[in-house]
């Protein structure tokens, strides 16, 4: 089906459903696995989100090329990434589920939207600061300065009206709302300008080794972080392994015990028990005693996920089915948002 064609997209763009909310996110197949915190930070958050709001979750690709991929590894972390969301618990019969490079309407409208951000509003993007600094300013590619403009498209291309980000994200969605109101500005009502849904901060998680930072695949030791399909084994041994402080004491704060404290985010984000509660449970208690209970419950929750992700990557026709179903569902909305930008900026439609 062609982006623009007039015969088989619905009119201009779709709105979500009366008093069903639709919300859009994603997360790149840069890793092998997914990690604790992805899970509690956001897979579980969309799972809740699927009874109430029309969900569309993607695997964000064409954002993996920023940086180099090995081509076989990127095809095969993606199908493990879309095992894990349904491993997880996201539903296709009730979620859209889809690969973002099955979908060229997100890089068509990315590059309208290039030709409406100016190069000072993309260059203050401070995550290209930081990762640029890494890499070194000749290693930086101009897709790694213009991915906030594809998230942008992947965005606004679906109607979304609630993006559940990290507070690192923020920076990111709101140079989506500034390009979605210029274009409605210069063009006309075109796109809905969508809300932030920031992740609350109980869930966030951080590295075990470095409890200030938070927990992330591109961490300099691998110790530090929990991956959802690893051993049982090797998760409990870099739980018990976890950084915690000099003293004894099992209690909250952030600012004098971040290794304890991120132990007791991860334990009460699993359990879903207030902190405190769990804190008095180990009051007179070695930080041993809570690693061993935590290796446990996280072992016990990640078991049954590692079984049903490893079933699925069993019967990848499965998964093929599942995403080009996700595909067709996300173009519907996709297609006509696209011919409706398409015939506002004053391109010629294809003949049909």
């Amino acid at each position: 089906m062609t982006a623009a064609s007039t015969e088989t997209v619905p009119d201009a763009s779709q709105p979500a459903s009366p008093g069903r909310p639709r919300v859009l996110s994603g997360v790149q197949p840069s890793a092998d696995s997914l990690h604790l915190g992805n899970y509690l930070g956001a897979l579980r958050n969309w799972v809740r989100m699927q009874d109430e709001n029309e969900c569309i979750f993607f695997v964000a690709d064409l954002h993996s090329i920023t940086v180099p991929q090995d081509p076989a590894g990127l095809r095969e972390r993606t199908r493990v990434t879309v095992a894990q969301y349904i491993a997880a618990g996201i539903d296709p019969e009730k979620s859209t589920m889809l690969v973002q490079s099955h979908m060229p309407e997100h890089a068509q409208l990315a590059w309208v939207l290039n030709c409406i951000t100016g190069y000072g509003e993309a260059a203050r993007m401070t995550q290209f600061k930081d990762k640029s600094a890494k890499q070194g300013v000749d290693a930086a590619t101009v897709g790694l300065f213009t991915y906030p403009v594809l998230m942008a498209a992947d965005i606004l291309v679906y109607q979304s009206d609630l993006v559940p980000v990290g507070e690192d994200q923020r920076q990111h969605l709101e140079l989506t709302r500034n390009l979605a109101q210029r274009f409605n500005s210069r063009f006309g009502e075109t796109f809905t300008v969508p809300e932030a849904k920031i992740m609350k901060e109980t869930a966030k998680i951080y590295d075990l080794q470095r409890p200030t930072a938070k927990m992330s695949k591109s961490a300099d030791s691998d110790n530090g972080l929990i991956r959802l399909l690893d051993p049982a084994k090797r998760n409990a041994k870099k739980i018990k392994s976890a950084v915690t402080d000099d003293g004894t004491e099992i209690r909250f704060d952030r600012q004098a015990k971040p290794g304890i404290a991120n132990l007791l985010t991860i334990y009460s984000a699993i359990t879903d028990r207030p902190i405190p509660q769990i804190v008095a449970d180990y009051e007179g208690r070695m930080y041993g005693h809570l690693k061993v209970d935590l290796a446990e419950v996280v072992n016990e929750t990640l078991g049954p996920i590692q079984k049903r992700a490893q079933e699925l990557l069993d019967d990848p026709a499965e998964l093929d089915r599942i995403l080009a179903r996700g595909a067709e569902k996300g173009r519907e909305i996709a297609a006509g948002t696209l011919a409706d930008v398409h015939e506002k900026v004053g391109f010629l439609p294809p003949s049909v």
